[in-house]
């Protein structure tokens, strides 16, 4: 029984050691905190933001039929009602290219507009369509890229009337989804056990094993076009690029911590944000070599799952969490504390 009793006694101190270090992190705190967080007219999950192109006009779509407007550069925003004949739908995607933008959302739904947002148009989608437009690039005048839930591409010529398939085949139900400013796409599995690629001119998408026990979170492209990896602990991967099936040596921005990372965007080639749970928010100055951690930004009570530059001077996180909106603000220099 004395043995028995000891044996407890030691789980449960190393149970009271995990459960102390929980947050805790070596990771060196930013010296400055570039990000305010917006208040938005909404309760509603934000999905996407997008701007006009360099204006200070622009929207961000969410789940329950929300689309917000701004003509501040983001600073506040108002509620724009539309009249989906009482349809539910979660937008998930908005881009703009000149005066002409558009919308997708599930369920299949497409809206259009040739005057900034002044007014939208419904188009109809095939009930053949494979899956739910969850991504759409403005790409010209009438001119228009859709992907699907399942990874159907379509590109439009003539402002949403002809859809034109770009693969043969869908590729399957994904977690996220991301495209290179050159058009390529890569595509994590719903499970996050294998990713696809797809390039245009390719007739299908190539389908890869990851490359460790872990499942991957999400991935995407540097502005070079090199491939990156979020997998699941806190784990960073990029590929190699003379060698792209190759992946090189795992990084661990943050090895304490116990919430999974989210998304990595780039500021610049050189400073890389990634989001992550609980207001997790990492900083590399050097194109990931070195990490520090926004500490400011671990009072947003949501998960960082979206960072978008527009711009080196125009950047926002979004939280999965109902309104929660951080822009990047430029006229903070590194040099000043938070």
């Amino acid at each position: 029984m004395l043995s028995i009793s000891r044996f407890w006694r030691r789980i449960l101190t190393l149970a009271v050691v995990v459960l102390a270090c929980v947050g805790c992190s070596s990771v060196p705190s930013t010296a400055y905190n570039p990000w305010q967080v917006i208040s938005v007219p909404t309760d509603a999950k934000l999905l996407d933001i997008n701007f006009v192109d360099n204006s200070p006009h622009g929207f961000v779509v969410g789940s329950d039929s929300t689309l917000l407007e701004t003509k501040d550069g983001g600073d506040s925003w108002n509620a724009i009602a539309l009249q989906l004949d009482d349809e539910n739908f979660r937008f998930d995607s908005v881009s703009f290219s000149g005066k002409e933008g558009w919308i997708v959302g599930e369920p299949s739904l497409m809206l259009h507009t040739n005057d900034e947002g002044k007014s939208w148009s419904r188009i109809p989608l095939s009930e053949k369509l494979p899956g739910s437009p969850i991504n759409i690039v403005a790409l010209g005048a009438n001119n228009a890229e859709m992907v699907t839930n399942v990874g159907a591409i379509y590109e439009t010529t003539d402002g949403g009337k002809n859809w034109k398939a770009q693969v043969a085949e869908a590729v399957g139900f994904v977690r996220n989804m991301k495209r290179s400013p050159d058009g390529k796409y890569i595509a994590v599995s719903a499970k996050g056990n294998f990713y696809s690629t797809w390039e245009p001119g390719q007739a299908a998408w190539v389908p890869h094993n990851r490359n460790s026990s872990r499942r991957v979170e999400n991935m995407g492209f540097t502005n070079d076009g090199q491939m990156w990896m979020l997998a699941r602990g806190g784990q960073v991967q990029y590929n190699n690029p003379e060698k792209p099936e190759e992946w090189l040596e795992a990084q661990y921005p943050e090895l304490a911590t116990s919430w999974g990372l989210l998304d990595l965007a780039y500021r610049t080639p050189d400073e890389v944000w990634i989001g992550g749970g609980s207001g997790n928010l990492l900083r590399s100055p050097d194109g990931g070599k070195t990490w520090e951690k926004d500490r400011d930004v671990e009072e947003v009570p949501a998960n960082l799952f979206k960072i978008v530059f527009l711009s080196p001077e125009k950047g926002f996180i979004i939280g999965d969490r109902g309104g929660y909106l951080l822009k990047y603000q430029p006229d903070i220099a590194p040099e000043k504390s938070a």
